[in-house]
């Protein structure tokens, strides 16, 4: 049986328009695909990702486009629905950035930052991104 792993994500936008998505959510996807247990927070500027319908204009560097670009808020829909995820997003980082409970992609667990130690004591591993 797979250990339950809390990923705690703070590192935001890391390569997302060379690939198109977050290296760690996609990282944990594939992982849960092969039977990981993941549950994720976002915290710090990551805490973006789960503002919902976010739009990026495709990145062009001289005569080529990036014409697949990242959409966060959709990760996140299919880490939570599809692949049954948990997601936090840590109350305070949202308040710092003026983030709404009704921006929001539907799903996204609002945690207090005083509640992390003890949703850590949780899980067998602790992961920070």
């Amino acid at each position: 049986m797979a250990k339950k792993t809390l990923n705690i994500i703070e590192s935001a936008y890391r390569g997302v328009m060379e690939e198109q998505d977050d290296t760690i959510l996609w990282l944990l996807a594939a992982m849960k695909g092969a039977g990981a247990e993941h549950t994720i927070v976002l915290r710090g500027n990551a805490v973006n990702y789960a503002v919902s319908g976010q739009e990026t204009t495709p990145l062009k560097v001289g005569t080529w486009q990036q014409t697949h670009a990242p959409r966060m808020d959709k990760d996140l829909l299919d880490v939570m629905q599809n692949r049954g995820m948990p997601v936090y997003a840590i109350e305070e980082d949202l308040a710092a950035r003026g983030i709404s409970r009704e921006e929001l992609v539907a799903g996204v667990q609002i945690l207090p930052g005083k509640r992390l130690a003890a949703l850590m004591a949780d899980f067998a591993l602790v992961s920070h991104w």
